[in-house]
């Protein structure tokens, strides 16, 4: 190979460094925490359900090697990490956990000796998250036979997992009888992501949303209720959530391109934004925002 063929060979693959990521961020899953159907409920939101919604969880993937890291254990997580076959031990290098609620860390117990019986899986989660785990039965089983290799990270504390992917935790206001609840900032060589599926209210988190929206690519943000009439107008203090429409009223002053960057995820069971013909599911596109929904993949 002459020196003209190095140099274009060079210049090329520089150019596509530039232009091109090599991390995807890929939706596992857009439910609350019990997913679709829900256990009890009888409305026709869950009956006749031709493809039942998996619980939230997000991945980022290598698109080169195939490593992976999973944001969230959720029950579904035998069907949410399927398309990984026989490559879940070599390639799922992380999984990083938000808070101690069912349908975030729950997945973890099939990586225990009944199921996979997986060989050090790494754990990311905050000092109460993994005092929890290490505490508590089974999860403290997952600990003692070395499933699960458990990493505690720090509020507002970036941890590098390479040179191009940066993730850091911060705290959200949120129930948290068991652990502390965070969001994740996730820094990929070109974009940012915004992941927060669980957050009381937002002015009680003494940070701005609307800032941290302008700083990233993409938000994908609490969604569990549309409305006050979805939860049939139970006393909020129990649920806390930020309504849908208290989002977008919240948003509305911001431009097309900064509304667009939103993602809405965690859905209820009864949320009509399940439903892509729903009024709803019109209202929130028409304005300019995005419903997230499994397989939905941004690149990073």
């Amino acid at each position: 190979m002459n020196f003209f063929s190095i140099l274009f060979l060079v210049l090329s693959l520089t150019g596509f460094s530039q232009s091109s990521s090599s991390y995807t961020l890929k939706v596992l899953g857009v439910a609350q925490d019990g997913g679709v159907p829900h256990l009890g409920c009888e409305k026709k939101c869950c009956t006749n359900i031709l493809n039942p919604r998996y619980v939230s969880s997000i991945m980022v993937l290598n698109d080169y090697n195939q490593d992976s890291y999973l944001f969230d254990a959720s029950p579904n997580i035998s069907e949410q990490l399927s398309f990984m076959k026989n490559k879940i031990s070599t390639h799922l290098k992380g999984v990083f956990l938000t808070h101690a609620h069912i349908g975030h860390y729950t997945g973890l117990m099939f990586f225990g000796r009944e199921a996979m019986n997986s060989k050090s899986i790494n754990v990311y989660a905050m000092p109460r998250m993994k005092k929890f785990l290490e505490t508590n039965g089974p999860w403290s089983q997952l600990v003692d036979l070395k499933n699960i290799n458990l990493t505690q990270l720090h509020n507002k504390s970036i941890f590098s997992l390479d040179e191009e992917l940066k993730v850091t935790p911060f705290e959200v206001p949120h129930r948290d009888e068991f652990s502390e609840t965070v969001g994740y900032l996730i820094k990929g060589p070109l974009k940012s992501a915004l992941y927060i599926p669980d957050i009381d209210k937002w002015y009680k988190w003494e940070t701005s949303i609307i800032d941290k929206i302008k700083e990233v690519d993409y938000a994908l943000i609490d969604a569990t209720f549309y409305d006050e009439k979805e939860i049939n107008y139970r006393d909020i203090s129990e649920i806390p959530h930020p309504f849908v429409i208290e989002s977008m009223e919240l948003f509305k002053h911001l431009d097309k391109k900064e509304r667009s960057k939103i993602y809405f995820i965690h859905l209820n069971h009864t949320n009509p934004l399940l439903n892509s013909s729903s009024e709803e599911f019109r209202n929130v596109m028409s304005k300019g925002y995005n419903v997230a929904n499994e397989g939905l993949e941004l690149k990073l």
